[in-house]
This record gives structure tokens, C-alpha cells and sequence, in this order.
């Protein structure tokens, strides 16, 4: 059974990916004329994309990479940027 909702129920709404990572929270909708285009999640103290953006605020999910959205929101883990804590380290001695 197909249940709606309505889009403001989605802030503040937990991400998480399919492999089961927490990647952040709703910010906010982008909605074009007819559909949901995409959703910008915050990076969170403790997330994913706090991890890998550092100082930035947060990234667009397109839609199409949302798989489901109940009490959280699961999305593809295609939407994560890549991150590897070694080069990042390695960075860091340099500099």
C-alpha cells in the first residue's frame, strides 16, 4: 500500500545508506514544477559527509539515488563521495 506523506516531514530527517552508513540529515527539497528533483542533506557532527567535506555544509542527493523513505531516509551508496582516511592523513604530513 502506497502511503503519502507530506514533504515537510522530511526535515531533519535522518540519511542513512544502503550499506547501512549514517551520511547526514534533511535540510531541505528541491522541487522542480511537477516532481522532487533532489534533497540537500547537512553534514552532522558524527556523519559521513562531516568526515569527508570537512568545512562544507553538506551535498545534493538527486532523487533517483533514493531507494526509500519511512521513519529515515535510505539512499544509494553511489550518493557517497569517495573518502579514504589514508590519503588524508598522508596529506597532512605533507603540509
Amino acid at each position: 500500500m502506497l502511503r503519502l506523506r507530506k514533504l515537510t516531514e522530511a526535515y531533519d530527517m535522518q540519511v542513512f545508506t544502503d550499506s547501512g552508513d549514517y551520511f547526514g540529515d534533511i535540510e531541505e527539497t528541491i522541487i522542480t514544477k511537477t516532481k522532487v528533483f533532489g534533497w540537500r542533506v547537512r553534514a552532522t557532527k558524527g556523519s559521513y559527509l562531516g568526515k569527508v567535506l570537512g568545512s562544507a555544509k553538506g551535498v545534493i542527493v538527486p532523487h533517483q539515488l533514493v531507494k526509500a523513505i519511512g521513519a529515515i531516509m535510505i539512499i544509494s551508496k553511489s550518493a557517497m563521495p569517495s573518502y579514504n582516511p589514508e590519503e588524508e592523513a598522508s596529506a597532512a604530513e605533507m603540509d
